[in-house]
């Protein structure tokens, strides 16, 4: 039998998530044919792995968007596989696929079924491309921002989390979209990176600047749309400086993730009230019904030079639990990835 090796789940988070929550296992391979919907099933082989903020909310037993992670269970990821044997008419061995799997070597998956299906990599697409700026990453900045922001040509566009994978293709966008773009990241290297390759019109360093004096000094005017990936003390910095009608996209909250008890939220949220404002939180599955409309022009908008994307490509099985733990950290300069094996 061929071995799988796996990574399961072990504890529930209590605080920073690491190795601790994690233990390693090893099972033989599954083997297609073995369920009743044998007739569908594909046997795929992982080879790269995604890393987002919202695998910690995986982990917590408690309602949410999809069913935590069982204790015992490999934990969730996007991943990219190649097709190893397959019962599907539409899919054949050695084809590169991108889906929601599990922290293992092998998996049987269903077409048409699972968060986000089974999707056969578009030609000239490298795994690296499909589980980053043209993955649920560039997507959820694409409707995040689109959809829910609607940014108007001249508005001024506040990103949290901007060096991250989600808040720099944001404000590319909104660049695009003859918006005026402040980012807020966390380093001279992430800060330096958004204003020469990004194109930001400005940056704050919120570990050495004081964030609501910056967001008053680069945004004079205030700002129209603020897209959130940090939530607590950022979120509510940028709520003292938002403009009549402005928009507050609520993509995520990692400064508060690891943390073990509730934090109080802002205390300002009547600027809201006082400025006819809107805040909007957003979940990307409910617009993956319209993934080509985005990765046809986010690879519109890659191959014109128009959006730039940064990788940080971990290696390793042995690795897994480390890596995650970077998202929460701050280690990670943009999409956090880890590359298992390369396509037979």
């Amino acid at each position: 039998m061929t071995l799988n090796r796996q990574w399961l789940l072990a504890a529930r988070p209590d605080g920073t998530i690491g190795p601790q929550n994690f233990t390693y296992a090893e099972t033989d391979a599954p083997e297609i044919g073995a369920s009743e919907n044998g007739a569908e099933e594909v046997l795929v082989k992982n080879l790269m792995l995604s890393f987002d903020p919202t695998q910690r909310n995986w982990m917590v037993d408690r309602p949410g968007y999809l069913p935590p992670v069982e204790i015992g269970a490999p934990m969730r990821a996007g991943s990219v596989s190649q097709v190893i044997a397959s019962n599907h008419p539409d899919f054949a061995a050695g084809e590169l696929v991108q889906t929601t799997g599990c922290w293992q070597d092998y998996a049987i998956v269903t077409p048409g079924k699972g968060p986000t299906g089974v999707n056969k990599l578009p030609p000239g697409v490298s795994p690296e491309m499909m589980l980053s700026i043209l993955g649920i990453t560039g997507m959820t900045a694409y409707f995040g921002l689109l959809d829910i922001g609607l940014p108007k040509a001249g508005e001024t566009v506040l990103v949290s989390g901007a060096a991250g994978a989600t808040g720099s293709i944001v404000g590319q966008i909104a660049k695009l979209k003859g918006c005026r773009v402040v980012g807020i990241a966390g380093g001279e290297e992430k800060c330096k990176w958004l204003m020469e390759e990004a194109g930001f019109d400005a940056v704050i360093d919120y570990k050495a600047e004081d964030v609501s004096a910056q967001i008053a000094h680069h945004c004079p005017d205030k700002w129209d749309i603020f897209f959130d990936n940090v939530g607590g003390d950022i979120l509510e910095a940028a709520l003292n400086h938002i403009n009549l009608y402005g928009r507050v996209v609520l993509c995520g909250a990692i400064s508060g993730y690891n943390a073990t008890k509730p934090e109080p939220g802002p205390n300002n949220l009547m600027t809201l009230v006082t400025n006819r404002g809107r805040m909007q939180g957003f979940i990307i599955l409910d617009f993956l019904p319209r993934a080509m409309e985005a990765i046809e022009h986010l690879m519109g908008w890659v191959a014109s030079g128009d959006i730039v994307y940064k990788v940080d490509m971990a290696e390793g099985f042995e690795n897994i639990p480390n890596t995650i733990q970077r998202l929460y950290t701050g280690q990670n300069f943009g999409k956090q990835l880890l590359k298992i094996a390369d396509p037979e």
